[in-house]
């Protein structure tokens, strides 16, 4: 049987060495299981207090996928073991995903992501973090939890939050899926490269003369130059291109009235009346989330904001949708979920507040190093 994690070390100039992780299920679309997470998470903490690691390549298993997201065959499984309570297999899980990312996010050492192919759900969340995010002409990004009764977690609340106009608003609402430039666009890459590149990165990072610059410097300046070269022949940014269009179908306070404008929205443009009908067919519960995450987690830390997600992620397994979502998409696959309320309209707000609640006196967050 095939390690989950591929774990190499490249020698590089001078005694450097480059890690290299690499996802390794390659059938399952590089599905985050937890076993992974626990391998990348010891294997990143380690390397980063050993000097000669000078940075780290991440990437995934064939050229289909970096992540197509977590391992949620086995959170249902536990959920439906669990029916109506709190679920320790999803805590766990969660748990430890967010550790992981949190830690990507702070990491002392250059992490280049090769986020060619899929990158949804979990993958996403390891992209967000990571210094050097490199998009490709087969990047299909996107946070499609919607679907499956979740919200955009794995850091969602914080990038979301930061994306040009009402940017974040579209993409938890919506699951648009994104093209490498779009994510260029919202902040959630930094280098636009063709594919074949990702062989000769490993071998021009091993050539690097790291003994005399900084590491972030040397990276810039290589993935700089591919871009310089690439970027033209990659497809457009169409967020870029319509942007005001987003805006007034996302604007005001109101979650209701948003959610008026996607239900009756009629349009010829095949990106936007696709975002409008995954929308119309997601969770009510959802909708409230996304509006919540992104009005209430605008002033949050990036450690509030993952100590946040757990509850809400936890709550969903309990109190929300993403049961049904997922028996409904990749259980019985009829794509007809039976969701907890059938409109965003009929959601009480004490729903809601329940699923905000932590369910804990002591938060499994609150120390970032505990196991």
């Amino acid at each position: 049987m095939s390690a989950p994690v591929l774990v190499q070390e490249h020698q590089g100039a001078a005694g450097a060495l480059i890690g290299h992780l690499t996802l390794n299920s390659e059938r399952s679309l590089n599905a985050l299981s937890l076993e992974m997470v626990d391998l990348l998470f010891d294997t990143l903490s380690d390397w980063q207090q050993r000097e000669e690691i000078k940075c780290v390549v991440l990437d995934g298993a064939g050229d289909k996928a970096f992540c197509a997201g977590g391992d949620i065959r086995a959170m249902y499984d536990a959920c439906v073991a669990h029916p109506g309570q709190r679920v320790p297999e999803v805590e766990a899980f969660f748990t430890r995903e967010y550790r992981l990312d949190h830690l990507i996010h702070v990491y002392s050492k250059p992490i280049l992501l090769w986020g060619g192919g899929i990158v949804m759900g979990g993958g996403l969340g390891l992209m967000a973090g990571a210094s050097h995010r490199i998009v490709t002409e087969s990047s299909r990004i996107a946070m499609p939890e919607i679907t499956i009764g979740l919200y955009p977690d794995v850091g969602g609340t914080w990038f979301l939050n930061r994306m040009p106009g009402h940017c974040g608003r579209f993409l938890g609402l919506t699951g648009y899926q994104m093209n490498g430039l779009d994510a260029c666009y919202v902040g959630l890459a930094d280098f636009a490269v063709a594919g074949f590149r990702r062989e000769q990165l490993l071998s021009d990072l091993c050539h690097l003369e790291w003994h005399h610059h900084d590491a972030k410097g040397l990276i810039d300046e290589l993935l700089g130059g591919y871009q310089q070269q690439d970027e033209a022949a990659l497809p457009a940014s169409v967020l870029a291109a319509r942007q005001q269009d987003i805006d007034a179908l996302m604007a005001g306070d109101d979650l209701l009235a948003v959610v008026e404008r996607l239900m009756t929205l009629k349009s010829d443009e095949k990106w936007l009346s696709r975002a409008a009908a995954t929308f119309a067919s997601g969770s009510p519960i959802t909708m409230h989330l996304v509006w919540h995450q992104l009005a209430q987690g605008a002033e949050l830390t990036l450690e509030q904001v993952f100590q946040h997600e757990l509850v809400l992620s936890v709550r969903c397994a309990e109190l929300g949708d993403f049961v049904e979502g997922v028996r409904a998409l990749l259980i019985d696959k009829d794509r007809q979920p039976k969701w907890r309320f059938a409109t965003a309209a009929e959601v009480p707000a004490a729903h809601i507040d329940a699923m905000v609640t932590p369910p804990w006196r002591d938060h499994p967050l609150i120390n970032w190093n505990k196991e």
